[in-house]
């Protein structure tokens, strides 16, 4: 099923500020908000998609690949385009946003049994780079990459902070001038976990938490460009307590081909043939994505001509088929000759098939580069 349009699901424009993208998801969150509409699963679900669109178009970098990429940018590698975030991690991450609109400071009682407003802490993220050959990008991959991560360690028990009853958040009242003057700040006791170490294992930090290295699968969608950011929900660090784990953050890197040259979703390969080649034709065999595949010389071919091979590029990340394999022709003029063969061509020189003659058909380089941009 195809997924919706993040700014048909907010109802803005793209040109809209990141202030009206905020107002925006305010109201649908506040409209489909899981207390205004318990065990309703429409609602739910629109509440998720709201979610899922504000953390993208919230984000500039996230925005900017969603509009020249499309949802495709986010696919496969967990994330909300895997369904990776549930109500928690959308409260935890946008609860101020609601402000006091549910109490609680954004938490909700009305969905899986409640929270109660009690504050949810989320690991920190783990960042890797992930080095990906141009047969990788073209055709999709799926790598198993080895994280370090941390975990709670066995036998690391809770008790709810006794100074700010869960809450991560402790109140002060100051009597002023204009008023009582209410403020809150992270709880000093659970730095605003809103749980403290009962029991620690002897392995474990002062959070309970201890390093394991763990085997992460990570599946990469064809099309990916050097740079862009995948995310895979849950794989980063675990938070202590009952928190929520941080993501995993993958990096492209897109190692350099010996012989294909990417542009965008074209490639381009350099073919460099004999004046022998050139004159009487024949074959050449040359490098893909998919492997090598044989192409035909016509005689009397022109150093500069570009053979376009349509389809045998790199998959477009947003769904708009495949770039092609660019080919350019360059005839190779040998620089040191046998006195037979210079005796040749000085005899060549002013026969009139050796004497340049181009025709109106024949494009100058420029031309030739505008065309491969058109």
């Amino acid at each position: 099923m195809a997924k919706r349009d993040y700014y048909e699901i907010l109802g803005v424009t793209k040109g809209a500020s990141a202030s009206e993208i905020k107002k925006a998801y305010r109201k649908k969150a506040l409209q489909y908000h899981p207390d205004k509409n318990p065990n309703d699963k429409t609602a739910e679900t629109k509440f998720k998609e709201a979610a899922e669109a504000y953390e993208v178009l919230s984000d500039p970098d996230k925005k900017a690949r969603y509009d020249q990429f499309g949802h495709q940018a986010f696919e496969g590698a967990g994330g909300f385009g895997g369904g990776g975030m549930n109500m928690e991690d959308i409260f935890s991450q946008f609860g101020d946003i609601f402000g006091g609109a549910f109490g609680g400071g954004g938490g909700f009682s009305g969905f899986g049994g409640g929270f109660g407003g009690q504050r949810r802490v989320k690991g920190s993220n783990l960042r890797i780079r992930v080095k990906l050959t141009l047969e990788d990008i073209a055709n999709g991959v799926e790598k198993k990459v080895k994280v370090r991560r941390k975990v709670q360690a066995p036998g690391t028990t809770y008790s709810t902070c006794s100074s700010c009853n869960g809450s991560g958040q402790v109140t002060r009242i100051t009597n002023t001038i204009l008023g009582r003057m209410q403020t809150a700040s992270t709880c000093p006791s659970c730095s605003g976990a809103g749980q403290t170490i009962k029991n620690r294992p002897s392995d474990a930090d002062s959070q309970g938490l201890k390093v394991s290295e763990e085997t992460v699968s990570i599946k990469i969608p064809a099309g990916v460009v050097d740079g862009m950011q995948l995310k895979v929900s849950g794989k980063g660090n675990e938070a202590p307590g009952n928190g929520i784990s941080g993501d995993l953050l993958v990096a492209i890197q897109e190692q350099k081909h010996p012989t294909l040259q990417r542009e965008g979703d074209n490639l381009h390969y350099d073919l460099y043939i004999s004046i022998s080649d050139a004159a009487l034709g024949g074959s050449k065999e040359i490098d893909t994505v998919t492997g090598k595949v044989r192409i035909k010389i016509e005689p009397g071919v022109q150093s500069g001509k570009i053979l376009r091979l349509r389809g045998k590029g790199i998959p477009s990340i947003n769904g708009y088929g495949k770039g092609d394999l660019l080919v350019h022709i360059n005839v190779w003029t040998p620089k040191k000759l046998s006195k037979t063969q210079k005796e040749f061509f000085e005899k060549m020189q002013n026969d009139e098939n050796f004497i340049p003659s181009p025709k109106m058909g024949d494009k100058s380089f420029f031309e030739k580069v505008k065309d491969m941009f058109s």
